[in-house]
């Protein structure tokens, strides 16, 4: 389990790089890339969500939207003429979970709103107990091959408890490769923290973030992804005043090689998100 991730490192040098994070102004006119890319789709009579048939809801077009259930855009700019496009496709019949639903990710010319390319990804929107928070591109300089720049898309979920707190942020990397698009990295966990605790003081802590390095080593073509992983633990308690002392352990640092397999990149064990 981990925490936020405030830098990522790419390149064979390691230099660092602040992700670059969608901002919901990309979209620009978002209903008019709905109603292009799902010409079937019933407008709301605000216009701010649609319908597909029979049960399938994309819940928020509202540029100033915060929620998880909107749209997320993000101008590539590898690709500075396109842009990218998260669009939640939210079941409206489910009786089982919190949210059901997937996402569906576009790639838009940016002048024409035309749809390039379009990948459906089942179940990235279904939660519960542990509730999806945020949805946002990450367009950093992923260069994993001399003709291949990938994106990120971020999902962060959180379970808000006094007792048992839990973080969670997932990466995964997308591709355009002979002009369609592919999965290439699929659930890395990035960042989080959780642990136990009686609600006042006493308790067992842990976080950790991952940064990411583009190695100069290539394996069928692509370079190698190196993820660097930092924990940390505390374990607080009361002192004899009562008062509540932070006891952390020293953090440790532990490393991962991720080779490109030919299809995409295998998470390790010890990074792959929940469920996987």
């Amino acid at each position: 389990m981990r925490i936020v991730l405030p830098v990522l490192l790419l390149g064979a040098a390691l230099a660092s790089l602040s992700p670059a994070l969608a901002t919901a102004g990309d979209c620009g006119d978002a209903a008019a890339l709905v109603q292009q890319a799902y010409p079937k789709a019933q407008k709301s009579a605000d216009g701010t969500s649609f319908t597909l048939e029979p049960h399938t809801s994309i819940t928020s077009t509202l540029p100033e939207s915060d929620a998880p259930f909107g749209l997320a855009c993000k101008i590539w700019p590898a690709h500075n003429e396109l842009l990218l496009v998260a669009v939640p496709l939210i079941d409206t019949a489910n009786a089982d979970h919190l949210h059901v639903g997937d996402i569906e990710l576009l790639v838009v010319d940016r002048n024409t709103l035309r749809v390039r390319q379009r990948l459906l990804q089942p179940g990235l929107m279904t939660d519960d107990a542990i509730v999806i928070e945020k949805v946002e591109f990450d367009t950093g300089l992923y260069a994993l091959a001399p003709e291949v720049t990938a994106f990120g898309l971020r999902i962060e979920l959180a379970h808000h408890s006094l007792t048992a707190p839990f973080t969670e942020t997932d990466l995964r990397l997308y591709a355009l490769v002979r002009g369609e698009l592919h999965v290439v990295l699929d659930g890395l966990v990035v960042a989080g923290s959780g642990g136990d605790s009686d609600g006042s003081c006493a308790g067992s802590f842990h976080s950790s973030q991952v940064s990411l390095a583009i190695s100069p080593a290539s394996h069928h073509g692509y370079h190698d992804i190196t993820a660097v992983e930092r924990s940390n633990t505390d374990d607080p308690s009361p002192d004899q005043n009562g008062e509540c002392q932070s006891h952390p352990s020293k953090p440790v640092k532990r490393t991962y090689r991720m080779r490109y397999d030919g299809s995409r990149y295998p998470v390790p064990a010890a990074l792959k998100l929940m469920g996987l």
